[in-house]
């Protein structure tokens, strides 16, 4: 059987360097990579901390149609899942770097969870799952 995973996901963004900055010092992402490929387009892949198996890959808007997507990439509902082995270390750090947080966090079935924002308004849910999970 042959072995698959999800290697990057596209992110729109209006600007490369100011995803780059938000990512990397808001939500201590590590770039992974950023390399110019002329005519303006850039290949920037950012992860978090050591964890390069998923990458999401920054993708500047090129015209008026993907630029209306930015910011809602999947209609208003989460996009991205950023799962934490400690869930309060995380938010409290989040919180002191200025992330916008949706709601105040939660205890569900499955984990401990909040809804926040990125810089150009797509939700993230922040979570740690449960033990069992």
């Amino acid at each position: 059987m042959a072995k698959q995973k999800i290697g990057y996901i596209t992110l729109l963004v209006s600007d490369y360097d100011e995803a780059i900055a938000f990512y990397i010092h808001q939500l201590r992402f590590d770039l992974i990579e950023d390399t110019d490929l002329g005519d303006g387009k850039r290949w920037v892949l950012v992860a978090p901390p050591n964890a390069v198996e998923s990458c999401v890959l920054l993708a500047k808007a090129s015209s008026p149609h993907q630029e209306a997507y930015i910011g809602n990439q999947t209609g208003g509902r989460v996009f991205l899942f950023l799962h934490t082995d400690d869930f309060w270390r995380d938010y409290r750090d989040m919180q002191s770097r200025g992330i916008i947080f949706c709601e105040e966090p939660r205890v569900e079935s499955y984990g401990t969870v909040v809804v926040f924002k990125d810089l150009y308004g797509n939700k993230w849910d922040l979570l740690e799952l449960n033990k069992t999970r």
